[in-house]
This record gives structure tokens, C-alpha cells and sequence, in this order.
């Protein structure tokens, strides 16, 4: 590839690197403007859901309140029978309990 640069004629080696550096603006360019039209898009498709989202809510009675469910294990010794599919689940609930808190 570099004997084939250096073999053209100096006119058409700057051409190609014109052409090239026009090219890569264009792409660029292209890219940016479509990035700036695709945030625009997005915060005015955000505005309208939250606009939507208000009228629906007003309309609709409030929920109660949620409470997360708690589980309380008892100690047990540290193996359990291999049939013990309950206490299993149970330490499984507790650790990700623990890991969460």
C-alpha cells in the first residue's frame, strides 16, 4: 500500500486525502446530528408520557401501600437432610434477605 502512495501522482494523492477528510466530515457529521435529533426525540417522548401519566394517575384511585414480606429462620445445624427441600429454600430467601439489607 505505501509504494502505491508513493508511486501517485502528488495532484491525485492530495485529491484522495480531500476527498477522504470530506468524506469523514460527512459521516460525522451525519452521526452528530442524528444523536442531537435522537435527545430531542427522547426528552419530548419523556414529557409526553409524564403528561400522560399524570392524567391517568389523577384519574385513578391511590393503592395502598405495599409492605415486603419477611421471613424469619431459625437456626438449624449446619447440614441439612438431602430431602430437606424446605429449609434449602429457606436459607436461599435469607441470605438474598441479608445480602439486600
Amino acid at each position: 500500500m505505501l509504494p502505491m502512495l508513493t508511486n501517485m501522482p502528488k495532484d491525485v494523492l492530495v485529491a484522495q486525502i480531500k476527498d477522504g477528510l470530506v468524506l469523514l466530515v460527512l459521516g460525522m457529521g451525519t452521526v452528530f446530528i442524528f444523536l442531537v435529533i435522537l435527545i430531542f426525540a427522547t426528552k419530548l417522548m419523556s414529557k409526553v408520557i409524564k403528561g400522560l401519566e399524570g392524567n391517568h394517575q389523577s384519574a385513578a384511585p391511590a393503592a395502598a401501600p405495599v409492605q415486603a414480606a419477611t421471613v424469619q429462620v431459625q437456626p438449624k445445624a449446619a447440614t441439612a437432610p438431602a430431602g430437606d427441600d424446605a429449609a434449602v429454600a429457606a436459607a436461599i430467601v435469607a441470605a438474598y434477605d441479608k445480602s439486600r439489607n
